[in-house]
């Protein structure tokens, strides 16, 4: 049995054969991106007519094959040997073998970098976000414990630690961030000072704006605008080298040579952000106070001694270690979670763009959390 197929859209395909058994496809003319979705649809409706046990492809008149037509091609073998049908290729030139040769063969079984997408319900929807918070969660933790080990391990053996670059990624996080970290806090300072002055002044009690100012930025506002400035510059900075060494495979050739890729990248990382977070929050708490100096001298009418003296008299030793200790806590959280956002990179840039952001925006939620936390406890605590 014999059936032709007149040239359409630049191919033709001739079928001859028996129903069941042997056929054979005889392709002619060109196979390319432009026709190869009408060529795809008439030898799936061949096959489905024929039905054969044993399919040959006949190659002989082809007359233009570029990647996109072998693709097709090797894609029908591919499928008629799933079907468990014994396939073969004839009268295939040497140019269009070479073509063919680039494409892997196995990648046609991989699935799809792009899948369909689906939306589903609500409930779905819902579902699918609450797993990958959880599966998240757990990658964290994971990544904690093996940080903690690498930390504990390097606690009794300091030789071990890679110190020159702990020295080099203090001088990236702290010194490079002085600027950005007193003029923020300087002009949150004067705000802060300008508008609670506005409402104490009605009282008569602008010697309390220093009691104010002074409380709220050393307690509070100066560990956490500290701890999210340093997440913006260095968290996201840590997320981005790591994931461009998973995207070139440096990390992998760490692995290969022994070395353990968090001891040897994420611990001088924080390390160093433990060392500078604190500095950086005392550094802050100067410029906010300096902030309200400002606003009490100009425009409160008190004296630099008087405003100074009022904010040494509200504060205590435990305001400024309680204040230490959560800005410590907020670098392991910070570098940690640039390292572990960086460690899960897998593509190319998009991926290291997406990890940079989420190790921002997880970094803040984290210091918030952990915020609102210390001040459960403080409380509790009469601190």
């Amino acid at each position: 049995m014999k059936k032709a197929r007149g040239p359409r859209n630049g191919h033709s395909i001739e079928v001859s054969g028996d129903r069941g058994k042997h056929v054979t496809l005889a392709v002619s003319g060109r196979l390319s991106l432009g026709n190869l979705e009408a060529f795809d649809a008439e030898v799936q409706a061949r096959l489905r007519e024929m039905i054969p046990a044993t399919l040959t492809v006949d190659l002989g008149g082809v007359a233009y094959l570029d990647s996109a037509g072998a693709l097709a091609l090797l894609q029908l073998e591919s499928e008629s040997r799933r079907r468990s049908m014994t396939f073969e290729f004839i009268n295939l030139t040497d140019k269009a073998r070479g073509i063919m040769g680039l494409i892997d063969p196995q990648a046609l079984t991989a699935p799809p970098l792009i899948t369909e997408r689906r939306t589903g319900t609500i409930l779905e929807q819902v579902g699918d976000e609450t797993l990958k918070i959880l599966n998240d969660f757990k990658q964290v933790v994971m990544f904690l414990g093996e940080l903690l080990t690498a930390l504990a391990y390097d606690l009794f053996h300091p030789r071990s630690v890679r110190w020159d670059d702990v020295a080099f990624y203090m001088k990236r996080a702290g010194v490079d961030g002085l600027p950005i970290v007193g003029l923020i806090s300087l002009l949150l300072g004067l705000i802060l000072a300008f508008m609670s002055s506005l409402q104490l002044k009605q009282f008569g009690a602008n010697i309390y704006v220093a009691s104010l100012l002074a409380i709220a930025i050393v307690k509070e506002l100066g560990p956490i605008m500290t701890a999210i400035l340093v997440a913006g510059r260095s968290g996201s900075a840590f997320a981005a080298e790591i994931g461009t060494m998973m995207v070139n495979e440096e990390v992998d050739a760490l692995t290969s040579m022994g070395f353990s890729p968090v001891r040897f990248l994420a611990v001088p990382k924080v390390l160093a952000t433990m060392i500078v977070v604190p500095l950086l929050t005392l550094y802050a708490d100067l410029f906010g106070i300096l902030g309200g100096v400002i606003v009490g001298v100009l425009g409160l009418d008190l004296t630099v001694y008087t405003y100074l003296k009022e904010t040494q008299r509200s504060l205590t030793l435990l305001d400024i270690i309680t204040s230490l200790i959560k800005s410590g806590v907020f670098a392991v959280l910070i570098s940690g979670i640039g390292c572990q956002r960086g460690f899960q990179v897998r593509g190319g840039a998009e991926a290291v763009g997406s990890a940079t952001t989420s190790a921002v925006v997880a970094a803040i939620f984290l210091i918030i959390v952990t915020d609102s936390a210390f001040a459960l406890v403080f409380q509790y605590l009469h601190i």
